[in-house]
């Protein structure tokens, strides 16, 4: 399934948006619940219950908590008590509930998703000590069982934390995890940010519906004008790229992260653009990450959803676990205050991208993605002082736009390299890319640009296409909402706008045999 079917973004959406406004509010969340278990049910039949399994997990501990939580506190009005004793014994029960729910939840994403990599890679230690190997299981892994596992994680962390109550209103916590926009691809929105919204949602307006569905065609618009004819040339480099040379090679990866961004982010669009239907506001998941500076600010921009978790369940609970405190302590005695937590802040760092690569799947070019941005990141964060002095001993002022620019080629540049690894087969197949860039960069002959299988019609409209993105994206970067200054237009200016951007897809959308329509990239993670 694609959120890109026309069936679900002109049939089933508005459907559903139909049956919303006919019935009662009391009526209007099991409309949506069963809205997003349909579309479940539609792509993975029985592997709902799955989905079923981890909600009802969470939901169980949270009311296992809210119970010892209660306990406690009667213990704790008892005289003549050790108060600290009585607190250790029910964070404790407390700790052991989380620790099997959280491995309850990741076993079903393991054996699902890793359990193959895992056994292939076991198999390949057994064959040199002439070992018997395990037979390889290949399973379908359910409808976004990385998104909504990861959601139901930060639900039982916070429960567990008292960050948030525990909720006693099963559908209300079952529609947090699987509202359909979602579902799919994201954002994985914690629940204080929509599980309240979601189940209160009571109303569609004209207004909300055309805002909603603006910003669903523009999704569209990246999607059938742009990433269908990119894809043809990212197929043809990286299933050939010992053919082509390095300028072609770079014109690949380039397009490659252009059709990732525009793929995952006119995703994005749909989502969020359904959640303004219902007047939800789901979390950005993009903002303008081509802007960035460096690449930790890449990442801050880019899969904003999937930085915050693993920074709030991963980085921090690591960097404050004892074992790294008192590493922390005991290196300040050695080294420098910048130094000593680099080193204990690098363990906790390489946790979270050793996790990142793993969770965009199960291969070894993820792990190196994940580790290669590990680098970077842990190199910057070492030179950044270093820096400081060669800049303000050259007098260069790191705050002018010409420096500025200099960071956002250098970063670009690194995050192309790093989505060829990506994108590539095997890590093997990255590495000989990359030496093919650097060892034979001709001039890009013209021969070799229709082996790319574009036409100029397709080229023209590429970077028209990509020309209309960026200058979107350089007015939200000044704070300039273009679709709220769209909402402020004249409606027959405003609605001659809509109907650009209808024909526009419908006449230049790039359908017929020729060629071949990305599936959703980020499902698959």
């Amino acid at each position: 399934m694609s959120y890109f079917d026309l069936w679900f973004a002109f049939l089933f959406v508005p459907v559903v948006v139909l049956i919303f406004l006919l019935v009662p509010k009391k009526a209007k969340p099991y409309i949506l619940l069963f809205a997003s278990y349909a579309i479940f049910f539609m792509v993975s039949n029985f592997l709902i219950i799955f989905l079923l399994l981890s909600t009802i997990s969470i939901f169980l501990a949270g009311k296992k908590f809210k119970k010892l939580d209660g306990e406690k506190a009667k213990e704790l009005e008892k005289e003549d008590i050790d108060k600290k004793l009585i607190k250790e014994k029910y964070k404790k029960k407390k700790k052991h509930i989380l620790v099997l729910v959280i491995l309850f939840n990741i076993s079903f994403l393991f054996v699902f998703k890793y359990l193959k990599f895992f056994t292939i890679n076991l198999n390949a230690i057994l064959k040199v000590f002439k070992l018997e190997e395990l037979s390889i299981i290949s399973l379908i892994a359910p409808l976004g069982i990385s998104y909504y596992t990861l959601k139901a994680i930060s639900y039982v962390v916070d429960t567990y934390n008292g960050k948030i109550e525990a909720d006693d209103n099963f559908v209300r916590l079952a529609l947090y995890v699987s509202f359909f926009p979602q579902i799919m691809e994201g954002p994985i929105s914690t629940y204080s940010e929509t599980a309240e919204q979601i189940y209160n949602a009571s109303k569609v307006t004209y207004h909300n519906f055309c805002y909603g569905y603006q910003r669903i065609l523009f999704g569209f618009f990246k999607k059938l004008i742009i990433v269908d004819r990119l894809n043809i040339l990212v197929k043809q480099v990286f299933n050939n790229y010992m053919s082509f040379n390095g300028l072609s090679i770079l014109i690949g990866i380039i397009s490659y992260t252009m059709l990732l961004y525009m793929e995952f982010s006119g995703t994005m669009d749909v989502v969020l653009g359904i959640g303004d239907i219902f007047d939800i506001k789901i979390p950005e998941n993009f903002r303008q990450p081509f802007f960035s500076k460096n690449i930790t600010d890449f990442w801050s921009r880019w899969h904003i959803s999937l930085g915050h978790f693993l920074k709030d369940y991963v980085f921090y609970p690591v960097s404050l676990s004892k074992p790294l405190k008192k590493l922390s302590v005991s290196l300040r005695k050695k080294l420098s205050a910048h130094y000593s937590s680099l080193i204990a802040g690098g363990i906790a760092l390489f946790c979270v991208w050793f996790l990142n690569g793993l969770w965009h799947g199960a291969g070894w070019p993820f792990l190196f993605f994940g580790m290669y941005h590990f680098v970077l990141i842990l190199m910057g964060n070492i030179f950044e002082p270093l820096i400081i002095k060669i800049c303000a001993k050259l007098k260069i002022n790191r705050e002018s736009k010409k420096y500025y620019g200099f960071q956002i080629v250098k970063t670009s540049l690194l995050v192309f390299i790093g989505e060829m690894f990506f994108r590539a087969d095997t890590v093997r197949d990255g590495l000989r890319m990359l030496k093919i860039m650097f060892t034979k960069m001709f001039v890009l002959s013209k021969n070799e640009f229709y082996y790319f299988g574009l036409d100029m019609f397709d080229v023209a409209l590429i970077f028209i296409g990509l020309i209309v993105v960026l200058v979107i994206s350089i007015l939200k970067e000044n704070n300039v909402n273009v679709r709220d200054e769209v909402e402020k237009k004249h409606i027959i200016v405003r609605w001659a706008i809509y109907y650009l951007l209808i024909l526009s897809i419908i006449v230049l959308g790039a359908y017929g045999p020729t060629y071949a329509p990305v599936d959703p990239i980020y499902a698959d993670f």
